[in-house]
């Protein structure tokens, strides 16, 4: 395993149709590989529409099984690459049952593991529940060419336990795919503040368990949602090793020294000095006191 690793994130647009999305990110892939990215991952759903801005069983005819023609594709190019990739899908498991799913490929065009998004929000605009059925679990970290990486999908970045957990199933680095924005009718200063708490929330995971973590978003602004962009890689410190625009189509890269990091969590041992013995509350939806 090498102990210094080069990371891409594909922030980017809609686009017409899937096929499309597939030549855009496969191009951007090529650029990234040949700039050095060993590992390199796409936003949320990077197929497709953000389809979830409303109730629709026509856009369940979006999902692909896996793996497809599709995912053999990219498994082709992830080998001819020597590159890691993590795909953000729409998952057909069964008929009926769908998920928001991260396929990760090994360099050698293998599948190394998938996850399925956790977490689902339903709100206005933001109508998963409808469409994705939760993972079955665990938060969990996969071995590959360039190191163990773990992924968390959009919604799960809110939860601390998400980024705990896959932590400590060994990620060094925390990949999170997501499509967040907030109603383009809403004031800025509502969507300014939402967007900071997105950022702020984000910082901590780094830092409470001293690894790499890389957030990448999408832009524009599709059916009254208005995707902020702002994509980002963070060192264990919570300091931006890459900062992307608010509406550009870009790829962010970083280098992340694996080495540095288990230093890091020798001098900051937070795994040490957990208290499992009084952490068993969690496991309640609320501390009731009747």
């Amino acid at each position: 395993m090498n102990k210094k690793i080069k990371i891409a994130l594909l922030q980017d647009q809609c686009y017409p149709t899937m096929a499309d999305a597939e030549k855009a990110a496969m191009e951007r892939i090529r650029e990234a590989a040949a700039n050095g990215a060993n590992i390199i991952c796409t936003q949320e759903l990077f197929l497709t529409e953000y389809f979830c801005w409303k109730q629709d069983p026509d856009f369940f005819d979006l999902a692909v099984p896996l793996p497809c023609p599709m995912t053999e594709r990219f498994a082709a190019l992830a080998k001819e690459l020597n590159v890691v990739l993590i795909l953000s899908l729409f998952e057909k498991r069964a008929p009926g049952l769908a998920h928001n799913t991260a396929l990760i490929l090994d360099a050698d065009g293998s599948v190394a593991g998938t996850y399925r998004k956790m977490h689902i929000p339903q709100d206005p605009g933001f109508e998963e529940k409808f469409y994705f059925a939760p993972g079955d679990g665990p938060f969990r970290a996969w071995d590959t060419k360039f190191g163990r990486i773990g992924v968390i999908i959009c919604w799960d970045q809110w939860y601390p336990e998400s980024a705990r957990l896959t932590a400590l199933d060994g990620a060094n680095i925390i990949f999170c795919p997501t499509a967040i924005g907030c109603i383009a009718s809403e004031s800025d200063e509502l969507g300014d503040n939402q967007r900071n708490a997105w950022l702020n929330v984000q910082k901590s995971h780094p830092v409470a368990n001293g690894c790499y973590y890389a957030a990448v978003n999408r832009i524009g602004v599709e059916h009254g949602t208005r995707f902020w962009g702002s994509s980002f890689i963070l060192d264990f410190y919570g300091n931006a090793l890459a900062e992307g625009s608010r509406d550009q189509v870009e790829i962010l890269y970083a280098e992340c020294d694996l080495a540095a990091a288990e230093e890091h969590r020798r001098m900051w041992p937070f795994f040490r000095d957990r208290r499992i013995d009084a952490y068993s509350p969690l496991m309640e939806r609320y501390h009731d006191h009747y």
